[in-house]
């Protein structure tokens, strides 16, 4: 199970990743301050990111806690 521990932890090192890379896009899109409309529908395309890394890394907590638990 120490394995599980391992992979879960990869895992939501990756979703993290992709949490941080996320912000990083919305502040460098916000720098640009484009029109209010443009914003809108720029910001909108990275919640499915957003919401992926999230699910990612709630993945990899859980392997975590079920590799910790089963040990």
């Amino acid at each position: 199970m120490e394995l599980l521990v391992w992979i879960g932890a990869a895992v939501t090192l990756l979703g993290l990743a992709g949490i941080v890379w996320s912000v990083v896009k919305v502040l460098a899109i916000r720098r640009e301050a484009p029109p209010e409309e443009e914003l809108r529908t720029r910001l909108q395309k990275l919640v499915p990111l957003n919401l992926g890394a999230f699910f990612l890394s709630m993945l990899g907590l859980m392997c975590v806690v079920v590799g910790v638990i089963l040990s």
